[in-house]
């Protein structure tokens, strides 16, 4: 079930909030008034009837005590930090299926919760960032690929070599191994100074014909692919990732769970593809 966590979080700081300043602002001045009028009204002051004129209704007991941990999180998921989960094979062998990330969100600049407007300009991506994205054709979806082409570049593609700006992208061959008795060979890529690692599946030139082509990457816009060139859904297939909808920078894997396939998949807060 898909489900906006972003929005989710936005509306609860918002609704604890107001009913935490209600209660502070309007009504504990009253219950600090309905106590000094109780005692002045008597000389044998009870301690119960006290407790009851001040204790906080529940649901502003309640917004008082969340608010703080809502805002903080707030502000660590949407400004700082957010941790992503790696639920397909796309990025292999940089990310593997059941890998937790952690995602610099201020890398690329401060964005607004929600709407995603840049409101502080801080780097902008480089290429052979591993980069977290709203899908272009489906923002409520993450997507996770290496940039490869920077607003200006042109970008080719044919025969699963890389060309960027007319120029070769450098490949050293590492080893060639099988996954599930489907041979592919491990490559180190250079991409400006980035060395990383890809993979190509062996033996299927023919299918995959479809991912080759020639693009020129428009201002305020990037090119990224997967670094498993042969199984990835990616700017080959639809296109440029606009700079509005760049989420952060992918810079640490904190967890792995082998067994991620058991979990349930949250698309909303997930680095699908």
């Amino acid at each position: 079930m898909d489900f906006n966590f972003p929005l989710i979080l936005v509306i609860a700081v918002f609704l604890t909030g107001v009913l935490a300043a209600c209660d502070y602002f309007l009504l504990a001045p009253r219950r600090r008034l309905a106590v000094d009028q109780y005692k002045a009204s008597t000389s044998d002051v009870d301690d119960e009837v006290v407790l009851k004129i001040t204790k906080e209704p529940a649901v502003f007991e309640t917004a008082k005590s969340i608010f703080p941990i809502l805002l903080i999180v707030l502000v660590v998921r949407s400004f700082l930090f957010e941790p992503f989960q790696i639920p397909s094979g796309s990025m292999k062998p940089t990310l593997a299926i059941g890998d937790f990330i952690l995602v610099n969100k201020y890398a690329y600049g401060i964005r607004l919760p929600v709407i995603g407007t840049k409101v502080v300009n801080v780097n902008d991506p480089q290429r052979g960032d591993v980069m977290v994205f709203k899908e272009p054709a489906n923002p409520t979806i993450n997507f996770i690929k290496r940039v490869v082409g920077l607003p200006g570049d042109t970008i080719q593609y044919k025969d699963k070599q890389l060309f960027i700006n007319g120029e070769l992208v450098e490949e050293q061959f590492i080893a060639q191994l099988h996954e599930q008795n489907i041979p592919y060979k491990l490559l180190e890529e250079n991409l400006g100074g980035v060395k990383h690692q890809i993979r190509e599946n062996v033996g299927m030139q023919i299918q995959l014909r479809r991912l080759d082509g020639e693009w020129t990457v428009p201002e305020g816009h990037y090119f990224v692919m997967g670094d498993n060139r042969d199984n990835s859904n990616d700017s080959r297939s639809w296109g440029f990732v606009p700079d509005a909808n760049v989420v952060g920078k992918a810079i640490y894997i904190w967890m792995h769970w082998p067994s991620w396939g058991q979990l349930p998949s949250f698309k909303n807060n997930g680095a699908i593809e």
